[in-house]
């Protein structure tokens, strides 16, 4: 006999007192719930029922996008095919990085020497844009006879930037050489902290989360802040060309982390690069998107992926110079991604007659610029080079940060309290394009929102859904409901609770005219119990059929990938899938709204004529930008809509998700716009949101 056939919970009832099915299922959310969660919303799990559903959805699209790109490099057949890829890979990327400004004068100053006994160090500061300045320290050899070849070094993420013991001795170790050796300190590190406090330290903690308050705010102006870093790059090289001792022909450029995300870059916006050596960087997009990895704004390119680029198409815009990919073993950066880019430049290479001027050397390590990745890389510039000897490392001597400070104080902030800052940069760009800006009548507002958001024009067919079981009793503002996962598009499905006065267990009952679809700020669960919008919207409009839904990414499809609660962490999830999104041409927030008409059109399937559409917080954006796209929507209700874009760009602070964020947004219109655009949809806004507001519950 069965083991469970008398276990207590295992009831047994007689055929003529069996129920229904549906009748049975009826009872069923209240009998599974414990008793002391009943009337206790604090006890209430959250719902997540679709934790991963985001992750696989990405996964396919960055597959697709990799298989076409890679039809497209496999097709290369001829010396002739190679030189139009190359062509084509550096017009893609200039696409992806948009213009450079014009150059201006560097106004380099040396600071301070000091003296070595095989070189000296100069202390020096540039202005890669007018009162932008630029720190660094130029590593040149004595006793020698120039010229000599130059290097520039790129500093991967170090708080004192230039003078991490990695990268001031990889420039040591290539200036004992023979190297005319420039590093500077990358924006948000060393001496160039964009936030300031007054113990000198920055206020966001420098490095990444400044590369990525930064990056979100600029976003929205259209720029992309990693071409603010390779524009740095590019002066520190027109700096060191300026140099008699550097001999133009030989110029090698190397970093490691995200000084080989810049290298990287560099490698692909400037010609005058004889030979490269990118450091722990080098994968691929889609073994970054599988593996969860997330990375600063100015290392996710704006449409990218969708541009058919992966980081090897960036080594591959300087073929055929040599250029050696540096990995190790045990990095994040997935050495599997590493080879592959390197198969990829061996069939480029191949074909222009080149195969053995690309590299790859795999140290054993961890991330980081280790000695042995350092003498792989002095190996490959020596052989490149004619610098005679065999590439190991000579004796170092790391020098205390300050003696490699070109101010005072170890901050421009302090020393040079005019100097620029990317957030003056972003002020003084959303301000102009307010004033240039022309205004679009509705109709073309719709279509430019359109247009920026990349919502695809609804489908003919209506959305299929699924009836999910019940989750038991949750203290909603109703008898009962039912929750309807919505497939918005393959893989993706908008989760979607319909309240009732009866229990539901099948589809969406019909007869009321009109219906009430809440978007949710962070979950329609909660919402629907402690959210005052809703039991306003309720008690308003009695008659009317309600439905909350949550768009993809937050509520029941919230995915906590990238580690353990990291959902709104400045490396988190919701930034990871924003930043992914990006590079496929796909903005998040357009994803969002393209689930909310998905929606709409499925709550009017449903029978409902007129549609009432409201939402909270992040929702009310989704909503605000629904309401404008979708005819259906007879009227609009916003609580906590942020009231404006140019305010986010505009406030030093600011507190908004990246997911929120539309790029380029402020160079065609503003929220204010959209708002009176929705006066003929009788919008009503309450308490709309300010630039610090964003990431209230």
């Amino acid at each position: 006999m069965n083991s469970l056939s008398n276990h207590p919970l295992i009831f047994r009832i007689p055929p003529a007192q069996r129920l229904p099915l549906a009748a049975l299922l009826a009872l069923l959310p209240g009998f599974f719930l414990p008793l002391s969660s009943v009337g206790a919303e604090e006890t209430l799990p959250p719902l997540n029922r679709f934790p991963r559903m985001m992750q696989e959805w990405l996964v396919v699209q960055v597959r697709a996008a990799e298989q076409k790109a890679n039809e497209r490099r496999a097709a290369l057949r001829t010396p002739s095919d190679a030189e139009a890829y190359v062509r084509s890979v550096q017009e893609r990327i200039r696409e992806c990085f948009g213009p450079f400004p014009p150059k201006t004068p560097l106004n380099a100053k040396v600071t301070t020497t000091v003296e070595r006994d095989l070189y000296r160090i100069e202390n020096l500061i540039f202005e890669s844009r007018p009162g932008f300045p630029v720190t660094a320290n130029l590593y040149v050899p004595k006793g020698r006879e120039f010229p000599l070849p130059g290097v520039v070094g790129v500093c991967g993420h170090s708080l004192n930037g230039k003078a991490a013991e990695a990268y001031q001795g990889f420039a040591q170790g290539l200036a004992r050489q023979g190297y005319v050796v420039l590093i500077y300190d990358p924006i948000g590190q060393g001496e160039r902290f964009q936030y300031l406090g007054a113990d000198l330290k920055s206020r966001f903690g420098g490095s990444v989360s400044e590369h990525i308050q930064a990056g979100n705010q600029l976003l929205l102006t259209g720029e992309f802040i990693g071409s603010w870093f390779t524009w740095d790059g590019i002066r520190a090289l027109d700096y060191l060309l300026t140099r008699p001792e550097v001999d133009p022909r030989r110029i090698g450029l190397t970093g490691n982390s995200g000084g080989g995300t810049q290298t990287t870059w560099l490698c692909g916006n400037d010609s005058r690069w004889t030979m490269a050596a990118p450091a722990c960087f080098i994968t691929t997009f889609r073994r970054n998107a599988e593996n969860e990895l997330p990375a600063d704004t100015e290392q996710c390119p704006p449409n990218a992926i969708a541009l058919g680029l992966d980081h090897s198409d960036f080594l591959a815009a300087m073929a055929p110079k040599p250029v050696t990919i540096l990995a190790q073993e045990r990095d994040y950066f997935d050495a599997r991604g590493a080879e592959e880019s390197l198969s990829r430049l061996r069939h480029l290479y191949g074909l222009l007659g080149a195969g053995d001027r690309v590299q790859l050397h795999i140290g054993a390590d961890y991330h980081g610029y280790t000695r042995g990745n350092r003498e792989a890389m002095y190996r490959f510039f020596n052989g490149v080079a004619n610098i005679p000897g065999t590439g190991q490392e000579p004796e170092l001597t790391i020098e205390p940060d300050q003696t490699l400070w070109a101010t005072a104080s170890g901050q421009i902030g302090r020393n040079f309290p005019k100097a620029r800052t990317l957030f003056s940069h972003s002020l003084e760009i959303s301000r102009s394009l307010s004033r240039s800006r022309k205004p679009l009548d509705p109709p073309s507002l719709a279509n430019t929102a359109r247009e920026l958001l990349k919502v695809p024009s609804p489908g003919a067919a209506i959305p299929e859904y699924r009836i999910l079981r019940s989750a038991g009793q949750r203290n909603y503002p109703a008898k009962g409901y039912c929750t309807y996962a919505v497939e918005t598009e393959p893989g993706i499905q908008a989760l979607v609770t319909r309240l009732h006065d009866d229990q539901l267990v099948s589809r969406p009952p019909r007869g009321a005219k009109r219906a009430v679809l809440y978007v949710s700020h962070r979950s329609a669960d909660q919402d629907l119990r402690g959210e005052p919008l809703v039991r306003e919207l309720l008690q308003a409009e009695p008659e009317a059929a309600f439905y909350a839904m949550d768009v993809r990414g937050i509520g029941d499809s919230q995915p906590d990938l990238c580690g353990p609660g990291q959902f709104l962490r400045p490396y988190g999830s919701d930034y990871f899938l924003t930043a992914q999104s990006g590079m496929l041409g796909r903005p998040y927030l357009g994803q969002k709204v393209h689930d909310v008409l998905e929606v709409v059109r499925w709550v009017k399937a449903q029978g409902h004529q007129e549609i009432h559409l409201a939402g909270r917080g992040w929702g009310a954006l989704a909503a605000a930008f629904a309401a404008l796209l979708g005819d259906e929507v007879q009227s609009v209700t916003l609580r906590n809509a942020l009231a404006s874009y140019g305010s986010v760009a505009e406030t030093e602070d600011y507190r908004w998700p990246y997911a929120q964020l539309p790029p380029g947004v402020l160079k065609w219109f503003d929220l204010p716009e959209v708002y009176a655009a929705l006066q003929t949809k009788q919008l009503r806004m309450i308490e709309p949101w300010g630039p610090m507001d964003g990431m209230n519950d």
